[in-house]
């Protein structure tokens, strides 16, 4: 049933990342926004703190679960669908 220790790794890294309700949160809005720089993830969250949503979306995008896109001074994230099919699917309903 296991794949692979590498999976095992993987989609712990990916619960534990969803684990924190923040971070949960903030795979769902990218989930259903597409992509979102992060002055604009944190006006929809409203309640954390820039530096909270840096840790937030490090975590995330440590994990593998969200892929990052520079364009000049600004980061735009975006649900790695792939990475999401495959251990979260819930995020993608």
């Amino acid at each position: 049933m296991i794949e692979n220790t590498a999976d095992v790794r993987q989609a712990a890294k990916i619960y534990k990342a969803l684990g924190e309700p923040t971070r949960l949160k903030i795979a769902m809005l990218l989930a259903d926004e597409r992509t979102l720089c992060c002055s604009d993830i944190g006006s929809k969250l409203e309640t954390v703190a820039g530096s909270t949503l840096s840790h937030h979306l490090k975590q995330l995008t440590e994990c593998g679960l969200l892929e990052l896109r520079k364009e000049g001074t600004y980061i735009y994230y975006s649900v790695n669908r792939e990475i999401a099919e495959k251990y979260a699917p819930y995020l993608l309903m």
